[in-house]
């Protein structure tokens, strides 16, 4: 790594050239093979959600979320309503395009265009979709908006340190873990340590061949199982990529 140095011989960053602050995110859909994102509609969407959260056989994923689990219909119409009107988070219902139906939702989240920062957050996948394509995709989805239309450096993913399957989906999506923030939040009356993970944009390339090629039919068989896991196809092209694992 090349080391930078101003005019008193201190070590600085690399420069940014060029740099301008980029847009925040819009309220526009996105489409994938397996999914779409649509900006979150109670009117629409909530009906359908409640439904595909209503499959589950008790309230666990929302453990670790600041809202939820949700006692009626209308009880999570309400919380979608005002999420709806959200600019920051901004919700996004994901929708099965086999169905037509909203079956989870993420949100875009704690956007900073000055530094080209942005984070994924309130991911609340049903069992409809979960260990699918679609949850993979949606995660692409909103990772290439962020990376290609946006042009963000950094995209955040951040969780309970005690929650082990969002680490785990961390991880096998690609980002990288960078540490715990000990006693950083307070949720549902107690303490939460936050494990901080990133992608950052020297690293995309790689990550967004590896989704593509994870995605594609021919990765799966007859009875949808996956050839290739994203972390042998994301190792697999490593050379390819020689400035992926630079940050």
């Amino acid at each position: 790594m090349t080391v930078h140095v101003n005019a008193y011989d201190q070590p600085v960053g690399e420069p940014v050239p060029g740099w301008a602050p980029r847009a925040v995110p819009e309220r526009i859909g996105l489409e994938g093979r397996y999914c779409g994102l649509e900006p979150l509609d109670a009117e629409r969407h909530a009906a359908e959600l409640y439904a595909a959260y209503a499959t589950a056989p008790d309230g666990r994923n929302w453990t670790y979320l600041p809202d939820g689990p949700f006692e009626s219909a209308d009880d999570y119409r309400r919380w979608a309503a005002a999420a709806q009107r959200s600019d920051d988070p901004l919700h996004y219902a994901v929708i099965d395009r086999a169905t037509g139906a909203a079956v989870g939702t993420a949100s875009l989240i704690r956007h900073n265009p000055g530094h080209g920062v942005i984070e994924v957050g309130y991911v609340v996948f049903s069992p409809l979709l979960q260990r699918t394509p679609i949850s993979t995709e949606a995660q692409y989805l909103l990772m290439a908006y962020v990376f290609d239309k946006l042009g963000y450096r950094r995209y955040e993913w951040k969780c309970d340190a005690l929650n082990a399957p969002s680490r785990k989906a961390a991880e096998r999506l690609g980002f990288t873990f960078e540490g715990i923030f000990r006693q950083a939040v307070i949720y549902k009356g107690r303490n939460r340590d936050t494990a901080w993970y990133s992608i950052v944009d020297g690293e995309w390339p790689l990550l967004r061949e590896a989704f593509r090629t994870w995605l594609a039919p021919e990765n799966f068989d007859e009875h949808g199982r996956q050839k290739h896991s994203l972390t042998e196809l994301r190792t697999a092209r490593q050379d390819e990529f020689p400035g992926a694992g630079e940050s």
